[in-house]
Protein backbone atom coordinates (compact mmCIF):
# COMPACT_ATOMS: atom_id res chain seq x y z
CA UNK A 1 0.00 0.00 0.00
CA UNK A 2 1.30 3.45 -0.92
CA UNK A 3 2.16 5.73 1.96
CA UNK A 4 2.61 9.47 1.76
CA UNK A 5 5.22 11.55 3.56
CA UNK A 6 2.50 13.17 5.69
CA UNK A 7 0.99 9.81 6.65
CA UNK A 8 4.32 8.30 7.61
CA UNK A 9 5.15 11.25 9.88
CA UNK A 10 1.56 11.65 11.12
CA UNK A 11 1.80 15.32 10.19
CA UNK A 12 -1.90 16.17 10.69
CA UNK A 13 -1.64 14.95 14.29
CA UNK A 14 1.68 16.70 14.78
CA UNK A 15 0.44 20.02 13.43
CA UNK A 16 -2.75 19.81 15.48
CA UNK A 17 -0.66 19.67 18.67
CA UNK A 18 0.12 23.42 18.60
CA UNK A 19 -2.87 25.05 20.27
CA UNK A 20 -2.21 28.59 21.50
CA UNK A 21 -4.54 29.87 24.21
CA UNK A 22 -3.91 33.57 23.66
CA UNK A 23 -3.97 35.56 20.44
CA UNK A 24 -0.39 36.81 20.89
CA UNK A 25 1.73 36.02 17.80
CA UNK A 26 4.70 34.75 19.85
CA UNK A 27 2.83 32.03 21.75
CA UNK A 28 3.05 29.52 18.84
CA UNK A 29 6.86 29.85 18.95
CA UNK A 30 6.86 29.20 22.71
CA UNK A 31 4.75 26.07 22.23
CA UNK A 32 6.66 24.72 19.22
CA UNK A 33 10.03 25.25 20.88
CA UNK A 34 9.06 23.32 24.01
CA UNK A 35 7.31 20.56 22.07
CA UNK A 36 10.42 20.16 19.94
CA UNK A 37 12.55 19.84 23.06
CA UNK A 38 10.19 17.14 24.34
CA UNK A 39 10.50 15.24 21.04
CA UNK A 40 14.29 15.37 21.25
CA UNK A 41 14.17 14.25 24.87
CA UNK A 42 12.00 11.30 23.83
CA UNK A 43 14.68 10.32 21.33
CA UNK A 44 17.40 10.89 23.93
CA UNK A 45 15.64 8.54 26.35
CA UNK A 46 15.42 5.91 23.61
CA UNK A 47 19.16 6.25 22.96
CA UNK A 48 20.04 6.14 26.66
CA UNK A 49 18.14 2.87 27.02
CA UNK A 50 20.25 1.53 24.15
CA UNK A 51 23.44 2.74 25.85
CA UNK A 52 22.50 1.08 29.13
CA UNK A 53 21.76 -2.24 27.41
CA UNK A 54 25.05 -2.12 25.47
CA UNK A 55 26.99 -1.33 28.64
CA UNK A 56 25.44 -4.30 30.39
CA UNK A 57 26.55 -6.46 27.44
CA UNK A 58 30.10 -4.98 27.51
CA UNK A 59 29.74 -3.80 23.89
CA UNK A 60 31.70 -0.63 24.53
CA UNK A 61 32.51 0.46 20.93
CA UNK A 62 28.78 0.50 20.20
CA UNK A 63 28.18 2.56 23.33
CA UNK A 64 30.51 5.28 21.99
CA UNK A 65 28.30 5.85 18.96
CA UNK A 66 25.10 6.04 21.01
CA UNK A 67 26.58 8.46 23.54
CA UNK A 68 27.91 10.64 20.72
CA UNK A 69 24.40 10.77 19.29
CA UNK A 70 22.88 11.80 22.63
CA UNK A 71 25.51 14.53 22.94
CA UNK A 72 24.53 15.81 19.48
CA UNK A 73 20.85 15.75 20.44
CA UNK A 74 21.71 17.76 23.53
CA UNK A 75 23.62 20.26 21.38
CA UNK A 76 20.62 20.74 19.09
CA UNK A 77 18.41 21.32 22.13
CA UNK A 78 20.88 23.92 23.38
CA UNK A 79 20.85 25.77 20.06
CA UNK A 80 17.06 25.94 20.13
CA UNK A 81 17.22 28.41 23.03
CA UNK A 82 18.66 30.91 20.54
CA UNK A 83 15.36 30.90 18.66
CA UNK A 84 13.42 31.55 21.85
CA UNK A 85 15.61 34.52 22.78
CA UNK A 86 14.21 36.37 19.76
CA UNK A 87 11.11 36.72 21.92
CA UNK A 88 11.48 39.76 24.20
CA UNK A 89 10.41 40.17 27.80
CA UNK A 90 7.48 42.32 26.69
CA UNK A 91 6.38 39.69 24.17
CA UNK A 92 6.41 36.92 26.78
CA UNK A 93 4.62 38.88 29.48
CA UNK A 94 1.69 39.50 27.13
CA UNK A 95 0.74 35.82 27.14
CA UNK A 96 2.47 34.48 30.24
CA UNK A 97 -0.76 34.56 32.22
CA UNK A 98 -2.36 31.81 30.12
CA UNK A 99 0.34 29.34 31.18
CA UNK A 100 -1.04 29.09 34.70
CA UNK A 101 1.23 26.93 36.85
CA UNK A 102 2.55 24.86 33.93
CA UNK A 103 6.34 24.67 33.83
CA UNK A 104 9.17 22.75 32.23
CA UNK A 105 10.04 21.82 35.82
CA UNK A 106 7.14 19.34 35.53
CA UNK A 107 8.54 17.54 32.47
CA UNK A 108 8.62 13.82 33.18
CA UNK A 109 10.94 13.29 30.23
CA UNK A 110 13.49 15.86 31.38
CA UNK A 111 13.53 14.31 34.84
CA UNK A 112 13.90 10.87 33.25
CA UNK A 113 16.95 11.98 31.27
CA UNK A 114 18.45 13.38 34.47
CA UNK A 115 17.81 10.18 36.41
CA UNK A 116 19.08 7.91 33.64
CA UNK A 117 22.32 9.87 33.48
CA UNK A 118 22.82 9.76 37.25
CA UNK A 119 21.17 12.84 38.77
CA UNK A 120 18.96 11.35 41.49
CA UNK A 121 18.43 14.26 43.88
CA UNK A 122 15.52 15.92 42.05
CA UNK A 123 11.73 15.40 42.09
CA UNK A 124 10.26 12.20 40.66
CA UNK A 125 6.67 13.04 39.85
CA UNK A 126 6.16 11.15 36.59
CA UNK A 127 5.95 7.41 35.91
CA UNK A 128 8.98 7.34 33.58
CA UNK A 129 11.16 9.09 36.13
CA UNK A 130 10.06 6.80 38.95
CA UNK A 131 10.72 3.69 36.87
CA UNK A 132 14.16 4.92 35.76
CA UNK A 133 15.13 5.70 39.35
CA UNK A 134 14.76 2.04 40.33
CA UNK A 135 17.42 0.98 37.82
CA UNK A 136 21.18 1.63 37.69
CA UNK A 137 22.09 4.91 36.01
CA UNK A 138 24.46 5.37 33.11
CA UNK A 139 27.26 6.08 35.60
CA UNK A 140 26.37 3.01 37.68
CA UNK A 141 26.46 0.80 34.58
CA UNK A 142 29.75 2.36 33.44
CA UNK A 143 31.33 1.58 36.81
CA UNK A 144 30.07 -2.00 36.70
CA UNK A 145 31.37 -2.45 33.15
CA UNK A 146 34.73 -1.08 34.26
CA UNK A 147 34.85 -3.58 37.12
CA UNK A 148 34.08 -6.47 34.75
CA UNK A 149 36.93 -5.26 32.53
CA UNK A 150 39.32 -5.61 35.47
CA UNK A 151 39.40 -2.09 36.88
CA UNK A 152 39.72 -2.06 40.70
CA UNK A 153 36.29 -0.59 41.49
CA UNK A 154 35.11 -0.26 45.12
CA UNK A 155 32.27 -2.59 46.08
CA UNK A 156 30.18 0.34 47.32
CA UNK A 157 29.85 1.55 43.72
CA UNK A 158 28.69 -1.85 42.48
CA UNK A 159 25.96 -2.77 44.94
CA UNK A 160 24.42 0.46 46.18
CA UNK A 161 20.79 1.57 46.47
CA UNK A 162 20.22 2.64 42.85
CA UNK A 163 17.33 4.94 43.75
CA UNK A 164 19.45 6.98 46.17
CA UNK A 165 21.42 10.08 45.12
CA UNK A 166 24.95 9.18 44.08
CA UNK A 167 27.79 10.24 46.36
CA UNK A 168 31.23 10.68 44.73
CA UNK A 169 33.65 7.99 45.89
CA UNK A 170 37.46 8.47 46.11
CA UNK A 171 37.82 4.80 45.18
CA UNK A 172 35.87 5.33 41.96
CA UNK A 173 38.02 8.36 41.15
CA UNK A 174 41.20 6.35 41.78
CA UNK A 175 39.98 3.53 39.54
CA UNK A 176 39.21 5.81 36.60
CA UNK A 177 42.45 7.72 37.18
CA UNK A 178 44.21 4.42 36.49
CA UNK A 179 42.62 4.45 33.04
CA UNK A 180 43.88 7.95 32.30
CA UNK A 181 47.39 7.20 33.51
CA UNK A 182 47.69 4.22 31.16
CA UNK A 183 45.17 4.80 28.39
CA UNK A 184 46.80 2.31 26.01
CA UNK A 185 46.14 -0.56 28.40
CA UNK A 186 42.62 0.63 29.16
CA UNK A 187 41.75 2.12 25.76
CA UNK A 188 38.09 0.93 25.59
CA UNK A 189 37.38 2.39 29.03
CA UNK A 190 39.35 5.54 28.20
CA UNK A 191 37.15 6.10 25.15
CA UNK A 192 34.02 5.40 27.21
CA UNK A 193 35.10 7.91 29.83
CA UNK A 194 35.67 10.64 27.23
CA UNK A 195 32.26 10.01 25.61
CA UNK A 196 30.66 10.30 29.04
CA UNK A 197 32.46 13.59 29.67
CA UNK A 198 31.26 14.84 26.27
CA UNK A 199 27.69 14.05 27.29
CA UNK A 200 28.07 15.64 30.71
CA UNK A 201 29.48 18.79 29.13
CA UNK A 202 26.65 18.93 26.59
CA UNK A 203 24.09 18.63 29.38
CA UNK A 204 25.81 21.32 31.45
CA UNK A 205 25.90 23.60 28.40
CA UNK A 206 22.15 23.11 27.94
CA UNK A 207 21.57 24.05 31.58
CA UNK A 208 23.69 27.18 31.20
CA UNK A 209 21.91 28.30 28.04
CA UNK A 210 18.55 27.64 29.70
CA UNK A 211 19.60 29.87 32.60
CA UNK A 212 20.70 32.67 30.26
CA UNK A 213 17.45 32.45 28.29
CA UNK A 214 15.28 32.59 31.39
CA UNK A 215 17.35 35.45 32.81
CA UNK A 216 17.06 37.37 29.55
CA UNK A 217 13.28 36.93 29.27
CA UNK A 218 12.00 37.16 32.87
CA UNK A 219 15.01 38.35 34.88
CA UNK A 220 14.81 37.19 38.49
CA UNK A 221 11.04 36.75 38.57
CA UNK A 222 9.72 33.42 39.79
CA UNK A 223 8.88 31.05 36.96
CA UNK A 224 5.38 29.74 36.33
CA UNK A 225 6.23 26.56 38.23
CA UNK A 226 7.70 28.43 41.18
CA UNK A 227 11.32 28.15 40.11
CA UNK A 228 13.49 30.71 38.37
CA UNK A 229 17.02 31.98 37.85
CA UNK A 230 18.16 31.25 41.42
CA UNK A 231 17.10 27.60 41.14
CA UNK A 232 18.68 27.22 37.71
CA UNK A 233 21.95 28.71 38.98
CA UNK A 234 22.04 26.07 41.73
CA UNK A 235 21.99 23.28 39.12
CA UNK A 236 24.97 24.51 37.09
CA UNK A 237 27.73 22.81 39.15
CA UNK A 238 26.06 19.40 38.93
CA UNK A 239 27.87 16.65 37.04
CA UNK A 240 26.46 13.22 36.22
CA UNK A 241 29.88 11.56 36.24
CA UNK A 242 31.68 13.57 38.95
CA UNK A 243 34.81 11.47 39.32
CA UNK A 244 35.61 11.84 35.63
CA UNK A 245 35.97 15.56 36.31
CA UNK A 246 37.68 15.48 39.70
CA UNK A 247 40.32 12.95 38.67
CA UNK A 248 41.88 15.48 36.29
CA UNK A 249 43.19 17.49 39.21
CA UNK A 250 45.16 14.51 40.48
CA UNK A 251 46.74 13.49 37.18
Amino acid sequence: MAMTYGEYLALPTLFDAQRPISDHPDEPLFIAMHQTQELWMKQGIHELHQALALLRADRLPEVYKVLARVSRIQAVMTLSWDVLTTMTTTDYLRFRGVLGSSSGFQSDQFRTVEVMMGFRDGPRHGPQTKAAAEQPSLWDEANMAAARAGLPMPEAALSRDWSAPYTPDPGVEAAWATVYRDERTWWPLYQLAEKLVDLDEAFATWRHKHLLTVSRIIGHKRGTGGTGVHYLESTLPKRAFPELWSLRTSL
